[in-house]
C-alpha cells in the first residue's frame, strides 16, 4: 500500500465574515495548513470535536469549498495549487472522487425519486447510452447496496433513514469512483443500523478497491474501520498513525484525553483507568490563540507554547504528531 492517491500540503479554507463598512475583514480559519496522504486502497480516519474542521477538510479536498491557499494532487496530478495558480475543471474528477454526507435527508432532493436520484450522475456524465442499459444500472447499484429494484420509483421520505443512507451511497458508487469522502455517513442513524452500514463500506471497499477518507466523532468507530487515524483540533491535524498504534499509544495530549473519553463496557477497566478532562473551552475559529492552538487547555503547556507553533513530524515509525513537548 504504497501508491499515493491524494497528497495535500498546507491546505488552507478561510470563511470570509461580513462585518462593518470600516470594519476590517475578518476570516473563519476552518482549516489551518493540514497536510498529509492517503494511500490507495486505505482508510484514513479523520476525528476531532465538532467545529475542528473535519468536514470542512473533507469538502476542500473534493472542491466543493475552493481551497484559500495550499496544493491538492490526485494521483500525481495537481488539482489544484495556490502558488502556481492552478485550478483544473473537476467535473472528469467527479468521476473519481466522491462523498456521502452526513444527514441522507437533507442531501436527497425531495422532489426526485431515488431512481432519478441515482441515476443523475449517469446522465451528467453520459456514461448510459440507452434508457434499459440505465435502468439496469439503476437497479444493479441499489442491489449492491441492499435495497429491492421497486424502491427506485419511491421518494426519499418513504424510506427510514438508514435506507437514505443507503441511496445516498448507491449515488456516490454510480460513477465508479475510486476515492469516497464518508463525511460522518453514520452520526444520524440508529445504533443498530450503524454497524450495518459500516460493515457495507468495508464490503465495498473490498469488492470494488475503494479507498475511503472516513470523518467521524466516535473513535471506536473509526479504529475499526480505518488504516489510519488522523486527530485535528481547530482546523489542524495534531496526530497521525497507524490505527492501533495511535490508540494503543497515543502521544500528543489532545489525543489521550480523546481516548480517556471512549467508553469501555468493562467495569473493572473504566474504574481503573484515568480520565482526562480538559479544562476550558475551544477557542474560537474567528480568533484562534497564537502558538498552539491547544495551549490553552493543555495540561503541558509552556511559554514556547504560547509563542511558537509546533510542527507535525515523525515521533516513530509512521507516527506524525505537533508537540512541542515531544522535542525533547
Amino acid at each position: 500500500m504504497s501508491d499515493v492517491l491524494l497528497k495535500i500540503e498546507n491546505l488552507r479554507k478561510y470563511f470570509p465574515v461580513k462585518g462593518h463598512l470600516f470594519q476590517k475583514r475578518r476570516y473563519v480559519q476552518a482549516v489551518e495548513s493540514v497536510s498529509f496522504e492517503i494511500y490507495k486502497g486505505e482508510t484514513l480516519g479523520l476525528v476531532g470535536e465538532s467545529g475542528c474542521g473535519k468536514t470542512t477538510l473533507g469538502r476542500t479536498i473534493l472542491r466543493l469549498y475552493e481551497p484559500s491557499s495550499g496544493r491538492i494532487e490526485y494521483a500525481g496530478v495537481p488539482i489544484y495549487d495556490s502558488e502556481k495558480k492552478i485550478a483544473v475543471d473537476m467535473l472528469p474528477y467527479r468521476r473519481k472522487m466522491q462523498i456521502i454526507f452526513q444527514d441522507p435527508s437533507a442531501s436527497l432532493d425531495p422532489r426526485m425519486t431515488v431512481g432519478e436520484i441515482v441515476g443523475e450522475a449517469l446522465d451528467i456524465h453520459k456514461l448510459c447510452p440507452n434508457k434499459k442499459e440505465r435502468q439496469e444500472r439503476i437497479n444493479t447499484l441499489l442491489d449492491e447496496v441492499g435495497l429491492n429494484t421497486e424502491h427506485a420509483n419511491r421518494f426519499p421520505h418513504e424510506f427510514s433513514g438508514g435506507q437514505q443512507q443507503r441511496v445516498g451511497i448507491a449515488r456516490a458508487l454510480a460513477v465508479e469512483p475510486e476515492f469516497i469522502v464518508c463525511d460522518e455517513p453514520i452520526s444520524a442513524l440508529d445504533v443498530s443500523i450503524q454497524s450495518q452500514v459500516v460493515n457495507m463500506l468495508e464490503d465495498l471497499q473490498q469488492e470494488m478497491g475503494l479507498t475511503y477518507l472516513f470523518i467521524a466523532h466516535d473513535i471506536s468507530v473509526v479504529r475499526h474501520i480505518s488504516n489510519r487515524i488522523g486527530v485535528m483540533y481547530l482546523g489542524q491535524l495534531v496526530e497521525l498513525a497507524e490505527s492501533y498504534e495511535l490508540c494503543s499509544h497515543p502521544i500528543h495530549p489532545y489525543t489521550e484525553s480523546l481516548l480517556s473519553a471512549v467508553p469501555i463496557p468493562d467495569p473493572d477497566v473504566t474504574r481503573a483507568r484515568q480520565r482526562i478532562l480538559l479544562e476550558g473551552d475551544i477557542p474560537s475559529p474567528l480568533d484562534p490563540p497564537a502558538g498552539c492552538r491547544f495551549h490553552t487547555r493543555c495540561p503541558y503547556a509552556t511559554e514556547r507554547c504560547r509563542l511558537e507553533v509546533p510542527q507535525l513530524k515523525e515521533q516513530g515509525s509512521g507516527h506524525f504528531a505537533a508537540c512541542h513537548r515531544l522535542d525533547g
